[in-house]
């Protein structure tokens, strides 16, 4: 695992460079995907570049990402790749996108990796070994949720997207957020989750996403000191839709979340 973490990290710090080849550029090679969600010619190079990486030093790991097909596996690992998270934000110049590695261990999160190249800064994380800043610091520094912070009416609450609520029946449950946090905003997509594993903000919800948006998360928010999972207060990476928030926060926030289940799909 630690030789998989430190590959990672490297790797996603490899495939920002890629990205940021393309960033601000015009000929970004923007298509619609089936689902309506935008693809550049970005993404798919950066997924190619982990894809081709991954193969070449782990051979027999399996690996799944946004862009391409399923590779099958037969170490008991399994790599989950996000090539862009963000996607609208890089195409908009927004320097907010990142790229997530997640890395599992027989089904089991153990290793994620959170890089923001237009920062040029990010989180990596693995199972009992702690989450850790990098980048913008000059050695890894522990990354650490805000323990102070045990009131909803003193939180700051993130999200991606208001709109994502409505897509799925869900606008309640922002309504109801909006109306007992201290401040909302919508520094949103992993970025968000990034500002409550460092403490700058207490919560980040999002109504919908797959697992490779989700793969790094919980691995980072809960050596971080921090919870993961879906609305149900469930600790996983496959509910579709996530919270992330600190210990003391926590029963709040689900509380609030369990009342609004999904009533459509996403369009």
């Amino acid at each position: 695992m630690e030789k998989r973490c430190e590959f990672a990290v490297k790797l996603a710090q490899e495939a920002g460079e890629l990205t940021l080849r393309y960033f601000n550029r015009d000929d970004l090679g923007v298509e619609r995907k089936s689902d309506g969600s935008p693809v550049t010619l970005a993404d798919r190079g950066a997924e190619e570049l982990v894809r081709r990486r991954v193969a070449e030093a782990f051979p027999n790991d399996a690996i799944l990402g946004e862009e391409f097909d399923d590779k099958e596996g037969t170490s008991g690992y399994r790599w989950i790749v996000d090539p862009i998270d963000g996607t609208k934000s890089f195409i908009t110049g927004v320097p907010l996108y990142s790229n997530l590695i997640g890395i599992e261990k027989d089904g089991e999160p153990v290793v994620g990796v959170l890089w923001l190249p237009a920062l040029g800064r990010g989180i990596w994380a693995a199972r009992g070994r702690g989450a850790w800043r990098f980048g913008d610091v000059s050695e890894p520094t522990p990354a650490r949720v805000d323990e102070t912070v045990d009131r909803l009416e003193d939180a700051l609450f993130l999200t991606s997207d208001a709109f994502d609520f409505d897509k799925v029946g869900r606008d309640g449950a922002y309504d109801e957020l909006e109306s007992k946090v201290w401040l909302t905003r919508t520094w949103g997509d992993a970025y968000g989750y990034y500002l409550v594993a460092t403490g700058k903000a207490q919560i980040m919800v999002d109504p919908y996403f797959e697992i490779w948006d989700a793969a790094p998360l919980k691995t980072i928010m809960e050596e971080a000191g921090g919870f993961f999972g879906d609305w149900q207060g469930n600790a996983t990476i496959r509910g579709r839709e996530g919270v992330a928030t600190n210990a003391k926060l926590k029963d709040a926030v689900v509380e609030i979340l369990r009342r609004y289940p999904k009533t459509k799909e996403p369009h």
